[in-house]
């Protein structure tokens, strides 16, 4: 399937929503928790095997962005959203099958395995096309398609709760469910199938910049360089720090103020989680678009130093404020979202476009690790301390401190970024010939 080439006159703004029909599906993933009680109830599983399909579908996100970040690069971005497409609703089907003959491996394998498949490659599918069509802002154009990633829940929560209550919470009434998820999916991510084109050519915007001007670094010769990986420092720091607080959210904010005279109703906690959404998704767009005026490493700055104090003030004072809680929990979620939105045009920043999305793919190796290591510290250390017969706040305050620790760790490895050396630049005559094999005959 050779790149889809945009004819004379085509609006580079048709791209985005052919990237957030991908993301905007695959963004379900954030509402797994909607089918947890049911599963548990309908199929005797406890709240650990509950989440192993979730689990196992972020897990499987880093390992095949990482893996097929290359090939993406090179058979282009409708064939990247046409797996992704296959993939995840495949995975809904084999789920629907699982519940419908209560075989939960078939749910994990489904959802987790062939789903989370889905998942990386629908993840990074657009990156490099939306760079190349937009060299001018490189953050809003990624900002705007991650942004469905982190939205993604917020139509997928309710909607799923809704079939629920309209099919039943037995096994044949969550199949069904499933099944509705799998077809629907497959419709709207065809969207984006049908409508995504790659730059006709080298110039993508007329009268601007050169997709291939500038630097420009293999994958390959990226990761071994100290620039990458002090990015992955720097995307997990983030990533841990925003997931330890979305992960815990409910339970955190009920816990803070379970001593006071105003606790915090399951209505409310329910409200707070999904306003870290908003937050969530709103600076997906808002900080990427940022960082095109003011540069990848200020915002990064602003990430981690910023955050850092959120975490301090609501360590120390958090539970003497509600709106102080809630303020700054939102600030970290919407450094959480920028985080990822910015990510990508960083990459280009420093390896160019040449393959920036095969280097996405493989930082993002970072958020498979921060979604381990983030609820690790918080459920750990507050189960830990719960058992010395502490309550309230004192909870998290450990784990707040330790999440300050590894911002500031982030920090100084935003701080060491410098140029890529040149010894690691494609040469401009094998980039040209690349990119010419790129091009159907039709295009010449």
């Amino acid at each position: 399937m050779s790149p889809p080439i945009a004819p004379p006159g085509w609006s580079r703004w048709l791209v985005p929503p052919a990237a957030l029909s991908v993301h905007l599906s695959i963004g379900q993933a954030y509402a797994w928790s909607v089918f947890k009680p049911p599963l548990e109830s309908a199929l005797g599983l406890s709240g650990t095997q509950s989440a192993l399909p979730f689990q196992l579908a972020i897990v499987m996100l880093g390992l095949s962005a990482a893996f097929g970040g290359t090939v993406v690069e090179r058979r282009g971005p409708r064939w990247a959203m046409t797996v992704a497409l296959v993939c995840f609703s495949s995975g809904f089907l084999i789920s629907a099958l699982g519940a419908a003959a209560e075989q939960y491996w078939l749910i994990v394998l489904g959802y987790g395995f062939v789903g989370g498949v889905g998942l990386g490659i629908g993840y990074i599918s657009p990156v490099s096309t939306l760079i190349k069509w937009f060299p001018d802002r490189p953050g809003m154009a990624t900002g705007i398609a991650i942004m469905g990633f982190g939205g993604g829940a917020l139509i997928a929560s309710p909607w799923s709760a809704q079939m629920l209550e309209s099919f039943g919470s037995d096994s044949s009434g969550i199949a069904l469910a499933f099944l509705v998820h799998g077809l629907s999916y497959a419709v709207f991510m065809t969207l984006g199938v049908l409508l995504v084109r790659v730059p006709r050519g080298e110039r993508p915007v007329a009268g601007g910049p050169s997709a291939a001007q500038g630097v420009q670094v293999s994958a390959r010769s990226a990761v071994r360089t100290p620039q990458f990986w002090c990015l992955w420092v720097v995307l997990c720091m983030n990533v841990t720090a925003g997931i330890g607080i979305l992960e815990k959210a409910a339970p955190m904010i009920k816990d803070f103020f379970a001593d006071t005279s105003t606790p915090v109703s399951a209505s409310a906690a329910a409200g707070f989680v999904a306003l870290l959404s908003a937050a969530n998704m709103a600076g997906r767009i808002g900080w990427s678009s940022t960082s095109d005026l003011i540069g990848r490493k200020n915002v990064y700055r602003v990430y981690l130093g910023v955050g850092a104090v959120m975490y301090a003030l609501i360590a120390l004072f958090g539970d003497s404020s509600k709106p102080l809680f809630v303020l700054c929990a939102l600030v970290i979620l919407s450094f959480y979202g920028g985080g990822f939105a910015t990510i990508p045009a960083y990459l280009k920043d420093l390896f160019g476009a040449y393959q920036v999305g095969a280097i996405h793919g493989r930082l993002l190796t970072a958020w498979s690790t921060a979604g381990v290591l983030g609820p690790l510290i918080v459920n750990w250390i507050a189960d830990r301390q719960e058992e010395a017969g502490r309550h309230g706040s004192s909870l998290y305050t450990l784990s707040l401190f330790i999440m300050i620790g590894l911002l500031a760790v982030g920090f100084v490895a935003n701080e060491l970024v410098r140029p890529v050396h040149a010894r690691h630049h494609v040469p401009a005559q094998r980039e040209a010939a690349d990119v010419a094999r790129q091009q159907p005959e039709s295009a010449a």
